[in-house]
């Protein structure tokens, strides 16, 4: 199941976790303007935040979401299909 999760960029200030990418990473967007996307992964010496166009983060998720349909996981498809949805379109 997907939860809400927010993590504080060090300029850009509260970001909104949009989808898991892998064990080790997710996609991020700023809290209010949904403008700036960003893959914030977690490493040995902390986070990582790599700034992504709108188009790459799009890709990203719609990657996910193929993972999902294929992994059988439909509630969690359903849920990140839902957040696509009000952000890209």
């Amino acid at each position: 199941m997907l939860t809400e999760k927010y993590l504080n960029h060090p300029t850009f200030g509260l970001l909104f976790s949009l989808s898991i990418i892998d064990d080790q990473s997710s996609l991020y967007t700023t809290l209010y303007a949904h403008r700036l996307f960003f893959v914030v992964t977690v490493s040995e010496t902390g986070l990582e935040f790599a700034s992504v166009t709108r188009n790459e983060a799009r890709i990203v998720m719609e990657n996910r979401l193929r993972f999902l349909r294929r992994s059988g996981l439909q509630r969690d498809f359903q849920a990140l299909q839902h957040v696509h949805q009000q952000t890209f379109h």
